[in-house]
C-alpha cells in the first residue's frame, strides 16, 4: 500500500476516521446552512418575479388602451378633414353619400370598432347618427347628457384639426369619445361656409368584448370592469375621467417557480442528508478495504472509459432521439424517445436496415455514412413516414464507433422545413392572387432567356394592365376590387398553357410570358381573347362590374434578349395601347423610345406651362344659322411654348388627362375664360369643353359653383360640352354629377356626337341641353349622299329630343348651305370666323352691341 501514499497503522487509521467524520459533519453544516439561505433567496426571488411580472401586465394594458386612442384619434382627424364629408354632412346631409355609398356607414362599425358615431350640426342637433353601424335616429343627448354642450364649444375653439378625447360612462359601460370639428381639410374645391362648425363624435364602448380583444394584446387574462363600489383582491387600472376601474388575472411567474425548484431542492436537501450518514457510517470502513477498491478500479477502468467515450459521443450530438447501426446499417440501438417523436414500435425496428426506415434526400445512406468517416460530424436530412403513415423529415448526425458501425441522433424538423418552404414560396407569389411576383418571373425570364435556349424556342412577353380599373376601388372599396383582381388573374390564366407564366407585378398590371414560336396572327388572336375575356362582366357585391385591358407585347430575341430590356419594351407597347385608346394592343417598335421620351418631356414643360403663365385662350365665335346672330364663342387653349412654339390642345391634351394635369389646366382654363367672358355682354355664353378624366375624379360640381362665384359669370351663361367618354364609366356617378350642374344652371351639350360611341340612350338619359356634330361629319357633307343624310338624321333626332344642334367645323359655303337647308340650330367654324384672342373678341362684342342697336 506504500506506492499508493496510504499509511493504515491503527493509530493513524482512528485518527484518519475522525478527521473524515469531523469534515462530514463540517461539510453537512455547511450545506444545511446553503440549503437554508436558497430557499429564502428563491422565495425573494419568486415574490420579486410576481410583482414585475402584475407592473409588465399594467404597463401592456395601457398600451394597449393608448393604442387604441391613437387608432382612434388618427381616424377621427382623417375624417373630420374630408372635403365629401364636409360637403355631405355640414354643408348639407346627404345620408344616400353617408350611408347607402358607405362613405360615412356600417364600415365605421364593422371594420374600424366605433360603436357610435355622431354629426352635430352647427344648431347643436344631431344632424347624423350611426348606432352600431346602423343609421339611427338618436340625440347625441342621449348618450352624453350634460357633458356634450362642453365637448362642442371645445371643439370649435380648436384649430383645425385637432382631435380630443376622453372617457365616459354610458349606461354603466366605460367609452372612450373622441371629437373634433367637421372641416373641409386641404381640399381645394370645397370652401369652407365660414359658419358655426359641424362636430364630429365618434364612441369606441369598452364592453365585455372589447375588453377581451384589448386583453389579448396586453398578454393579460380576464381583464374586467369593477362593479361599481366593488374591491378585488386582483391588481386594478383606474381608467381617466373616473370612467371606471379595471382588474385582471395577473400571471405568477414567481408562484410557478417555487411549484417547480422547491420540491427539487428539498429532495437535492434528503439526498445529501443520507449521503453524509451513509459517508459517516462507511469512513470507518475504508482504511480496510481501500486495497479492494483500488484493485476493483484497475479491472473497471477499460469499461469506465468506453461508458465515457459514449457518453461523449451522445452528449456532443445530444438531439430528440438516439440511435446505433452496425456495419451492415442495422438499428441495434434506438433511445425511448424514438417511439414518441416517430409513433413507430421501437422493438420492431430493431434489426431492421436503416434505409427501410429513413430515406435520404441526398444520395445513398451507406455513401453518406462512408463518406461521415473522414469528417468529425455530419448531418444529413431524411424523410421517413411516422406511425401514422404521414411524411416527416428528421436531421441525422453521425459518428464512426470504434468496433464498426455508427452512433448518432435525429431531430424532427418537419415544422421547420415546411416554413422554410412556405417562406420560398410567398417570396415569389402574390399573396392576394396566388401568382407568380416580379422575383419569381425575373428568375422564369433569366432562365428562358439564357442564350442558347432563347434561339431555340422564342419567348413573347405580354404586359397587360387593367383600364377602367381605379373607379371600382373608388366606388366599391378595395375588397372589391382585390376580388376583380382575384377573378381577373384566374381568366388570365385559363387563356394560356400549363407552361406559360402569368405574373402580377403592379396594383393592377400583369406580365403573361409566353415560350414558343407564334406567328402573328396567333399573337393578335390571343391579345384579343384575353381582352375579351376581360371585358366580360364582373359581378361583385351585388353589382356588375366592366373593365377593360391594354397590352403591350415584346419578342425575344426579336426586340431583346436581356430581361430588363425586355420588360422595359413591353412597358413601352403598352404605354402606346393606352395611347391609341385603352382596349388595344400594341407590338414594340424601335422608334417608341423616342416617342416616349419626347413624350416625357412634354410633360415636364407642361407642369411648368401652367404655372409660368404659358398657356393662352382663344375663342371660337358660335352663330345662330337661322338669323347669323352671334350667340357666344367656344374656349380653346393654346400652349406658347419656349422652343416649340404655339401648341395646340390636340398636342398636349392627352399627356394631361393621363398625368392628371387635366385638373389643374381644366381649373385654369375655367377660371380665365370666365373673367374673359363676364366683360361681353350679355347673353352671350362661354363654351367649355370638359375631359371625361375630370367626371371620374369628382368634385365637378363643387369647381364649377367656385368658378363661377369667384368669376360672376351667370349660370346660365355656361355651357360644358361633355365628351361621349365620360358617359361610358359608372353611370350613376356621372348622372349625378350632370344632375348636379344643372341645379347650378349651366347648360350641357354632348360633345363630338357620332365621332365615337355615344348610345342614344344617353340623349334621354342625362339632362342635356344639346348635341354637337362633329366635324368628321360635317365635313363629309359634300362628298357623298350617305354623309348628308347621317348629318340630317342626327338634326332631327336632336329636334325630336328637343335638342338644339350645333354643327361645328364648318370650312366651306357649301356645307354651311347645306346645314342651313337641315335647319341645324347653330353652327362655328372658319368659314364664320376663325379663333379669336382677347382683344378681337372685345371687338367683335362691340361691334355686335353696336348692330343691335342700329336694328333697334
Amino acid at each position: 500500500m506504500e506506492n499508493l501514499g496510504l499509511d493504515l497503522t491503527p493509530g493513524r487509521s482512528l485518527s484518519s476516521q475522525a478527521l473524515a467524520r469531523a469534515t462530514l459533519l463540517g461539510c453537512s453544516g455547511l450545506l444545511l446552512a446553503l440549503f437554508l439561505f436558497t430557499g429564502v433567496l428563491l422565495v425573494y426571488i419568486a415574490l420579486d418575479q410576481n410583482l414585475a411580472a402584475e407592473q409588465h401586465n399594467r404597463l401592456e394594458i395601457e398600451q394597449a388602451l393608448q393604442t387604441l386612442k391613437s387608432h382612434a384619434r388618427t381616424t377621427v382627424k382623417d375624417y373630420a378633414q374630408w372635403g365629401d364629408a364636409y360637403q355631405h354632412l355640414h354643408l348639407g346631409v346627404d345620408p344616400d353619400w353617408a350611408y347607402t355609398r358607405q362613405n360615412f356607414g356600417p364600415a365605421l362599425y364593422r371594420e374600424l370598432g366605433f360603436d357610435g358615431v355622431f354629426v352635430i350640426g352647427p344648431a347643436d342637433r344631431t344632424a347624423y347618427a350611426l348606432v352600431a353601424g346602423r343609421l339611427a335616429s338618436v340625440d347625441a343627448r342621449d348618450w352624453f347628457g350634460e357633458a356634450l354642450q362642453p365637448w362642442l364649444a371645445q371643439a370649435r375653439q380648436a384649430t383645425k384639426g385637432k382631435v380630443f378625447s376622453r372617457y365616459h360612462t354610458i349606461d354603466g359601460t366605460p367609452a372612450l369619445v373622441l371629437s373634433s370639428v367637421l372641416s373641409p381639410g386641404d381640399d381645394p374645391q370645397v370652401r369652407a361656409d365660414g359658419g358655426p362648425q359641424s362636430v364630429l363624435l365618434f364612441v369606441v364602448s369598452l364592453d365585455p368584448s372589447r375588453l377581451l380583444v384589448l386583453s389579448r394584446e396586453a398578454g393579460v387574462e380576464q381583464l374586467q370592469l369593477l362593479a361599481p363600489g366593488a374591491t378585488s383582491p386582483q391588481p386594478t387600472l383606474s381608467l381617466p375621467d373616473g370612467a371606471g376601474t379595471l382588474h385582471w388575472q395577473p400571471t405568477r411567474p414567481g408562484h410557478q417557480l417555487l411549484v417547480l425548484v422547491v420540491p427539487l431542492l428539498l429532495l437535492a436537501g434528503v439526498l445529501v442528508g443520507l449521503m453524509a450518514i451513509l459517508l459517516l457510517r462507511r469512513s470507518a470502513q475504508a482504511a480496510r478495504v481501500i486495497d479492494d477498491q483500488v484493485q476493483a478500479l484497475r479491472s473497471s477502468r477499460g469499461a469506465l472509459e468506453a461508458s465515457e467515450a459514449r457518453f461523449r459521443d451522445v452528449a456532443e450530438a445530444a438531439s430528440d432521439w438516439i440511435w446505433e447501426v452496425d456495419p451492415q446499417l442495422r438499428f441495434t440501438y434506438l433511445s425511448e424517445r424514438f417511439e414518441a417523436v416517430t409513433g413507430l414500435c421501437r422493438e420492431s425496428a430493431l434489426g431492421r436496415p436503416m434505409h427501410e426506415l429513413l430515406n435520404a434526400e441526398q444520395g445513398s445512406l451507406r455513401n453518406w455514412l462512408g463518406a461521415s468517416e473522414r469528417r468529425s460530424q455530419s448531418i444529413l436530412q431524411c424523410a421517413y413516414l411516422d406511425g401514422q403513415r404521414r411524411p416527416r423529415v428528421c436531421r441525422l448526425s453521425v459518428r464512426a464507433m470504434a468496433g464498426g458501425g455508427y452512433r448518432g441522433t435525429a431531430s424532427d424538423i418537419t415544422e421547420e422545413v415546411a416554413a422554410r418552404r412556405r417562406i420560398e414560396y410567398l417570396s415569389q407569389h402574390d399573396a392576394l392572387t396566388g401568382l407568380a411576383n416580379r422575383m419569381r418571373m425575373r428568375e422564369y425570364l433569366e432562365d428562358r432567356l439564357s442564350a442558347l435556349r432563347v434561339l431555340q424556342e422564342p419567348l413573347l412577353m405580354l404586359s397587360v394592365d387593367l383600364d377602367r380599373f381605379k373607379p371600382v376601388n373608388d366606388t366599391l372599396g378595395h375588397a372589391a376590387g382585390d376580388q376583380v383582381l382575384h377573378e381577373v388573374s384566374q381568366r388570365l390564366s385559363h387563356c394560356l398553357r400549363g407552361e406559360d407564366l402569368v405574373a402580377r407585378v403592379g396594383g393592377d398590371e400583369f406580365v403573361l410570358v409566353v415560350p414558343g414560336q407564334m406567328a402573328q396572327p396567333e399573337i393578335d388572336g390571343l391579345c384579343r381573347r384575353l381582352i375579351q375575356r376581360i371585358e366580360e362582366p364582373f359581378y361583385v357585391a351585388e353589382h356588375e362590374v366592366f373593365i377593360s385591358a391594354s397590352i403591350g407585347v415584346a419578342r425575344a430575341p426579336a426586340d431583346a434578349r436581356q430581361a430588363e430590356e425586355l420588360l422595359r419594351f413591353a412597358d413601352m407597347a403598352l404605354y402606346e395601347a393606352k395611347a391609341a385608346g385603352r382596349s388595344t394592343w400594341r407590338f414594340y417598335a424601335a422608334d417608341m423610345n423616342a416617342r416616349i421620351i419626347e413624350r416625357r418631356g412634354l410633360e415636364r414643360d407642361l407642369r411648368q406651362a401652367i404655372d409660368q403663365d404659358q398657356l393662352s385662350l382663344q375663342f371660337l365665335p358660335r352663330y345662330r344659322l337661322g338669323d347669323g346672330h352671334w350667340l357666344g364663342a367656344e374656349v380653346l387653349v393654346r400652349w406658347q411654348h419656349p422652343r416649340r412654339g404655339l401648341l395646340g390642345p390636340e398636342v398636349f391634351m392627352p399627356i394631361a388627362e393621363d398625368t392628371g394635369l387635366i385638373l389643374p389646366l381644366s381649373n385654369w382654363v375655367l377660371h380665365a375664360a370666365c373673367r374673359v367672358a363676364q366683360g361681353w355682354p350679355e347673353p352671350l355664353q362661354l363654351a367649355v369643353s370638359l375631359s371625361a378624366c375630370e367626371f371620374q375624379r369628382g368634385q365637378m360640381v363643387a369647381r364649377i359653383r367656385s368658378v363661377l362665384g369667384q368669376s360672376g359669370l351667370a349660370p346660365s351663361r355656361l355651357v360644358l360640352e361633355v365628351s361621349d367618354k365620360a358617359l361610358l364609366d359608372d353611370g350613376r356617378q356621372v348622372q349625378d354629377i350632370m344632375d348636379g350642374l344643372k341645379v347650378l344652371g349651366v347648360q350641357l351639350l354632348l360633345d363630338d356626337f357620332g365621332s365615337g360611341c355615344s348610345a342614344l340612350q344617353h340623349l334621354r338619359t342625362y339632362p342635356l341641353d344639346g348635341l354637337k356634330i362633329d366635324s368628321s361629319l360635317v365635313a363629309g357633307l359634300g362628298r357623298s349622299p350617305a354623309g348628308r343624310s347621317i348629318v340630317q338624321a342626327i338634326v332631327d333626332l336632336g329636334h325630336a329630343l328637343n335638342l338644339k344642334v350645333l354643327a361645328e367645323g364648318v370650312e366651306t359655303p357649301e356645307q354651311f348651305a347645306a346645314l342651313r337647308d337641315m335647319r341645324c340650330d347653330e353652327v362655328q367654324g372658319r368659314y364664320l370666323s376663325p379663333p379669336l384672342d382677347r382683344d378681337a373678341m372685345l371687338q367683335l362684342a362691340v361691334q355686335a352691341r353696336r348692330a343691335d342697336r342700329s336694328s333697334t
